[in-house]
This record gives C-alpha cells, sequence and structure tokens, in this order.
C-alpha cells in the first residue's frame, strides 16, 4: 500500500467516518496530524497498528489473520467462505479502524500490518499461485497423509536430509506440487492448499461469542462486609507504612527502588506478606506521598499529612483510580529471572496493563454477586484480549483488588461498582466501623482495641506499643523496647502513664506502671554521640560492664577515660547493638544535649512518581470535531504551497483583505511566525482594527488575530 492511495481513502471518508476512526484509535489525535497524509502515515506506523490491534477481542483478532492469509487485494465473500458469515460486519469494523480500507470493489491490508501479523497467519505457509484438487490426494501413499497431518495446522514448514534424496513421502508430495521447497533442507505447504485441506477454513472453530463466567455465587451484603474491612485495612497499612518510614526511613538501592531486608522489616511491623507492603509502597508512591529524597532516603511528603486528613472515601478513591490507570505491575517485584526487583524501582512498567486491570473490573461488574473460578475469568479475558492476556496478570489483579476492597470475597463490590461507574457517592464512609478512642489495657502488659482508633490515639498508641495481632480487635504488646522507643520520641514516663490512665477503660495494671517507671529511670543514663562514636555514662560501672560484655564486643570499644568509650561503628549501629544486649542508650547532639524530640521526618523533595505508560483516552466529542475541523483546514492549506501565494505588500494585503472580509470568502495566507518561518493559514476574515486581522482560524475553530505586517500573500482558499 503506498501512502499516497491511503491518504486518499481518508480523504474520501465524511467528517462522521473520521470521528468514528478517532474514537476507536484516539491515539492518532496526539498530537492532530496536519493534513491526511500525515494521517495515513501514522495510522499505519508500527506502534499505533499494535495499539490497535491489541484492542481486538479474539474474534476481531481472528477474522484479521484470516484477511491477511488471502491475497491482497481480497474480496468480501473470500473472507466470509474461509471464516463465517458474521466476518461481513467485522470487515466494516477495521475499515472504520483504518486497519483494512477499501481498493475500488476489495479491500486491502497494509503491508506493514502484515508484516505484524507474520509471515504465517493462522500458521499457513506462503501464497504460491498454485492449483489444487482434492482428488491429487485419493492415490497418495500413507506415508505421505502422515506428512501432511503434521503441516497442516501448522507450522507450515518440514526439514529433510536433502532435498534431493527426500524420501519416498515428502517426495511424492513434491513431485505433485503439494508441497513447496524453499531450500535444500525446508519445505513447506503452500496457503493455497492449506486452506483446502483445512476444509476450505482458515480456524478449526470461531468464538464468536464470550465465554461464559463460571463462579460461585454470593450475597451482596456478604461482598460488601469483607470489602469493607479490607478498605479498612488497607488504609490502615497506608497510615502505618507512613509513619514507620517517617520513624525509620529505608534507603533506596544504587538501582533504585527499596531493599529486600526493608521489605521484609516493613511487612513485619505491619504484620502483612512482602508482596502486599509492595503494592502498597507503590500506590503511595504513584500518589506522591511518599518519595525518595536526595539522600536517598525514602520518606512521606508533607502532602502526606494533609492526605491523612482527608475522608476514608477521598483516599480510598485516590488510591484505586491510580491503581486502575498505572502501567506499573506490583506482582513483577522479585519475579523477574532470579534478580530482585525493587519496589519502587524502574522495571515494572508494562503496556497494556492498565486496559486490560479496567477489562477484568468491567467483566466482574457485569456479573454481580458472581465471585469466578479463576480458569472461567482467564478465559473470558483471554478472549476479550488475546494480545495482552497473561494469565499472572489476571491473579495479581484480582488479588489486588481483593486488597483494596474492590472486590469482597473475589466478588465486586459494591464500592468498586460505584467507583468505576463514576458515582459521586460510592458509600464507603457510611460503610466503614466508626472509630473508638478508648482502649482496653489487660494483666499481661498488652492492650485490646475493640476496634479501629482515631488518628491521634493510633499514633501515641503505635509509638509505645507494638502490635500484636490483628483483627477485629487490635491488640498491642507494651515493652521494654516500646517504651524506649516513646522515650526517645520525647516523651516522659509521666506522660506515658497519664496518657494510658486517660484513654483506657480499665486501670492500668501495677507491671506495667513499673516497667514504664523502670524504663524511664534507666533511659539515657548512656549517652551516644558521633566522634566516629563515643560513650559516656557517669556510672563507672556500668562502663567497665560495657566493656566486658562479651554481647557487645563487636563494636570494639576502647576506654578514653574512667566515664568514656569510644568505637569505630557509627554511631547509630551502636545504639542498636547495646539495645540488643539489654541497655538503654540515649543519642545526644554535637552539644552533648540529649536528642529526644519527636521523630517526624517529611521529605524536602518535591514528589516525582514514577513514569508510567499511558494510554490513550477516549476523546470527547469537542476534541474529535475540533481535530477533524483542523485535518479539513490542512488538507485546503496543503494545496497552496506557500510559493503559489502571491507577495503583496502591506497597502494590497489590506485591499485585498477588505475586499474579501464584504464577500465573507474563506482565504489561505502565508503568515510569518517570530523566527521568520512562514507557514500557510486558512482563514474566515472577519475583520480589520489597528494593523490586525482577526479571523476564524480553520485549524482551532477559533478567532485569532493576525499581524497584518507577518502577511506574506493572500488567495482564495480552495
Amino acid at each position: 500500500m503506498s501512502a499516497n492511495s491511503f491518504a486518499d481513502e481518508l480523504r474520501n471518508r465524511s467528517d462522521e467516518q473520521l470521528a468514528t476512526l478517532f474514537q476507536i484509535r484516539p491515539d492518532l489525535l496526539t498530537p492532530v496530524p496536519p493534513d491526511m497524509a500525515a494521517l495515513a502515515v501514522r495510522a499505519n506506523s508500527t506502534p499505533s497498528l499494535l495499539r490497535a490491534t491489541e484492542g481486538l477481542n479474539k474474534f476481531q483478532n481472528d477474522i484479521l489473520i484470516a484477511a491477511a492469509t488471502l491475497a491482497q487485494p481480497f474480496k468480501r465473500t473470500e473472507l466470509v467462505a474461509v471464516t463465517d458469515t458474521s466476518a461481513s460486519a467485522v470487515l466494516d469494523y477495521f475499515i472504520d479502524a483504518a486497519l483494512i480500507y477499501q481498493d475500488e470493489d476489495k479491500y486491502r491490508i497494509s503491508s506493514n500490518l502484515l508484516n505484524i501479523l507474520g509471515d504465517s497467519p493462522a500458521g499457513l505457509g506462503p501464497i504460491t499461485g498454485i492449483k489444487f484438487s482434492d482428488k491429487q490426494l485419493k492415490e497418495a501413499p500413507k506415508e505421505s497423509l502422515a506428512v501432511l497431518d503434521k503441516l497442516i495446522w501448522g507450522p507450515p514448514r518440514g526439514s529433510v536430509s536433502n532435498i534431493k534424496s527426500p524420501g519416498k513421502a515428502i517426495g511424492w508430495l513434491l513431485e505433485n506440487k503439494i508441497l513447496t521447497p524453499i531450500d535444500s533442507q525446508t519445505v513447506v505447504l503452500p496457503r493455497e492448499i492449506g486452506i483446502a485441506l483445512r476444509g476450505k477454513k482458515v480456524f478449526k472453530e470461531l468464538q464468536k461469542t464470550q465465554p461464559k463466567l463460571e463462579g460461585t455465587n454470593r450475597k451482596q451484603k456478604d461482598i460488601d462486609r469483607a470489602a469493607i474491612a479490607n478498605i479498612s485495612d488497607f488504609l490502615r497499612w497506608t497510615e502505618e507504612l507512613a509513619h514507620n518510614w517517617s520513624d525509620e526511613p529505608p534507603m533506596a538501592l544504587r538501582a533504585g527502588g527499596l531493599g529486600i531486608r526493608d521489605l521484609k522489616r516493613t511487612a513485619d511491623h505491619l504484620g502483612i506478606d512482602e508482596t502486599c507492603v509492595a503494592f502498597v509502597a507503590e500506590l503511595l508512591y504513584l500518589a506522591g506521598l511518599i518519595v525518595i529524597d536526595t539522600d536517598d532516603a525514602i520518606l512521606p511528603t508533607a502532602a502526606f499529612d494533609l492526605w491523612i486528613t482527608r475522608s476514608h472515601e477521598e483516599r480510598w478513591h485516590n488510591l484505586v483510580s491510580l491503581w486502575l490507570e498505572t502501567s506499573r505491575v506490583s506482582g513483577l517485584i522479585g519475579k523477574v529471572e532470579q534478580k530482585f526487583t525493587a519496589p519502587l524501582g524502574p522495571e515494572i512498567d508494562r503496556a497494556g496493563i492498565s486496559s486490560l486491570r479496567k477489562k477484568l473490573i468491567s467483566t466482574l461488574d457485569s456479573q454481580k454477586e458472581l465471585a469466578p473460578e479463576f480458569e472461567s475469568l482467564s478465559e473470558v479475558i483471554k478472549w476479550q484480549a488475546p494480545q495482552r492476556f497473561n494469565s499472572d496478570y489476571v491473579k495479581w489483579t484480582m488479588r489486588e483488588a481483593e486488597w483494596l476492597g474492590v472486590t469482597g470475597q473475589g466478588a465486586i463490590s459494591t464500592f468498586g461498582s460505584n467507583l468505576i461507574s463514576d458515582q459521586e457517592e460510592l458509600g464507603v464512609e457510611a460503610a466503614l466501623p466508626k472509630p473508638v478512642d478508648h482502649i482496653l489495657i489487660q494483666a499481661d502488659n498488652s492492650a485490646i482495641a475493640p476496634g479501629p482508633l482515631t488518628v491521634e490515639i493510633s499514633n501515641e498508641l503505635g509509638t509505645i506499643a507494638d502490635i500484636e495481632s490483628r483483627g477485629g480487635a487490635t491488640v498491642y504488646r507494651f515493652s521494654e523496647a516500646s517504651i524506649r522507643r516513646g522515650l526517645d520520641h520525647g516523651k516522659t514516663g509521666d506522660h506515658i502513664k497519664d496518657f494510658l490512665k486517660k484513654n483506657s477503660k480499665t486501670p492500668m495494671p501495677q507491671p506495667l506502671e513499673y516497667l514504664i517507671n523502670d524504663v524511664a529511670k534507666r533511659h539515657g543514663r548512656l549517652r551516644i554521640g558521633a566522634a566516629s562514636t563515643y560513650l559516656r555514662c557517669e556510672d563507672e560501672g556500668l562502663i567497665t560492664q560495657i566493656l566486658h560484655d562479651k554481647k557487645v564486643e563487636s563494636l570494639q570499644f576502647r576506654k578514653l577515660a574512667p566515664q568514656v568509650l569510644i568505637s569505630e561503628i557509627e554511631s547509630a549501629e551502636v545504639l542498636i547493638v547495646l539495645r540488643e544486649g539489654g541497655y538503654l542508650p540515649a543519642a545526644e547532639n554535637a552539644n552533648g544535649i540529649l536528642i529526644s524530640a519527636p521523630n517526624i521526618r517529611r521529605s524536602k523533595s518535591r514528589p516525582k512518581p514514577p513514569r508510567f505508560i499511558a494510554e490513550p483516552t477516549t476523546p470527547t466529542e469537542v476534541v474529535i470535531q475540533s481535530a477533524v475541523r483542523a485535518l479539513r483546514a490542512g488538507e485546503r492549506a496543503t494545496s497552496h504551497r506557500p510559493q503559489e501565494i502571491p507577495r503583496t505588500t502591506a497597502n494590497e494585503t489590506l485591499e485585498i483583505l477588505n475586499q474579501y472580509i464584504e464577500e465573507q470568502a474563506s482565504l489561505t495566507i502565508g503568515y510569518a511566525d517570530t523566527n521568520g518561518g512562514v507557514s500557510n493559514r486558512v482563514i474566515d476574515p472577519i475583520s480589520i482594527s489597528l494593523g490586525t486581522l482577526n479571523a476564524r482560524d480553520h485549524a482551532t475553530g477559533q478567532v485569532i488575530p493576525f499581524k497584518i505586517s507577518r502577511i506574506t500573500g493572500v488567495s482564495l482558499a480552495k
């Protein structure tokens, strides 16, 4: 196909037909082509054709492949003959989509699209023009028929040791021109003969309709109950992860992303598996709520503090919307060959995954109260998008939808359905349990939260206690390490006791009070600073004990003074090892002042979420109509080259413009830009004022001022 012939076909289309083309293939509008020739080139480009064919369902894809098997150009009846009568309607769709164009009374596929579809479409060999009759096979040896059985449904090529001595079976087929030699060791079954042997059909069976979705029926109230629990958990995970990374920021890998050690540590802290942590982190990263800072620390941003004040429904809507649109696939994390693929890293973008997610969720929405079986769902998605289908993607999408609460018990929730149908009220806020403002302290140094806690109590309690178990009620455990963590955050022993007494509906047990008092008394007796690291204490006996303690000998302390030890190990590491050894040191700054301020860190960098491969969205009718007008204007302008417009002086230009304003004629003007470049513009002149022509530009449909001094020439538009 020549670009010109295709362009001519596009020129002959009506405005309505062009609008249909842009609806089917919105990528052709970015940017709007200057004329039909440019549109033809873009529509026939490999990226655009791949995008268009990837959007076909299995039946459409099979019909396109069948069309590619025919000699070009082909008749509509020929396509129907080798497929099905339904192929006629699909052919019309291909014409609308400019995948196939009309060539007089026949139809043609572009050579580029034929190359994309491959040289053996449907497992058939090349077209040779050989005449074939079924009668030829009546006398064929059984061995020859056995060879044909292996080639009929592809691949159509076979190997021989020597084409000059092929053996009886292949020799007979070559002699009767049923097989054709390609080289000295390869034979091929011609396409015409292959189709004939298939019963004059390209495929054994055409699956014209989507398979039925099979699964287990659920009650909507049970689905929503499970989904809202998932939503509650997921929003809590986002908060806990951001707060944890504020307290203990992980460091990004050199190659980018979160290391496996920090991933496991965060998973332990949240009480969920690593794949779920990676998914939560990815969504927060996409939302700009966490970012890799300039010093490679992964920190929450200031936007997180604003985000956390919004309603649960707003937060959920924000994250789910990002999930539906992103090209990042968190399921790939840790799964590329033997190499660890990091969360937040650059290696998990996949084109077309967003479209696949939307198809899957829409499929679930079409069968409400049905939790589909995985195999059945996979078959449906495979039919809807055969070129983009990947069973892992289906599995990961269903898993992520459940985490998010888009589904519950494997079926779409009311909240998920409301979101994809763009409902103003999603129902999340009303369905979530109301936060509780109290805890129940137990005698075993634990506390029970009988429901989701208020943000204030949750943040405070998370600082001084560790989560032991989660569920309808969350169990927190107080320990020496957790109380020390609270003291490190600037709290005092009295502050911790007052908080617990105020917010617990059960009295504080005496052992817990003793624990808090004991840790508070010992906290800060040891002081750590950077020098490489020094350790000082007024208690010389404690200094001597640490110096000879086998549990901390890895720190390689040296005695500098009766009350001072030094180490070459970084102060942060010394702090950790001493605490693991049962000591309770506190850090101090360069001025010897105890560091006890709350460790609330925020990134100073502006959020730069990872790039993702965006998919063209369906343009609005206004955008499409503007594009069609611009194309028509470009065509008119193309027919008038700059040199064809006679050059005029400013006075001559004014005279001509005034004449055509009265006649209300469309004009083509040469217009110079600030760099001296001249372009042709098709306009409808309206008025002239103060050296400026006001005219409607056909390319944009808007009224634009043109400086008369920059108009190089004027002619009537054709």
